[in-house]
């Protein structure tokens, strides 16, 4: 019984450590994607076709 207490309670702490690495990786993610496209649309006038 106390083993199967043990493997819940390091699942458990694993997808608490997991979850808060694919917030982190989410939210750099956003502000990356938010930068450049704040850079694209500052130098819009130089593109040309």
């Amino acid at each position: 019984m106390e083993r199967a207490f043990k493997t819940m309670t390091s699942a458990g702490a694993s997808n608490i450590v997991l979850g808060i690495i694919m917030v982190t990786v989410g939210i750099a993610t956003g502000v990356i994607t938010i930068v450049n496209g704040a850079r694209l649309l500052k130098h819009r006038g130089e593109i040309t076709f």
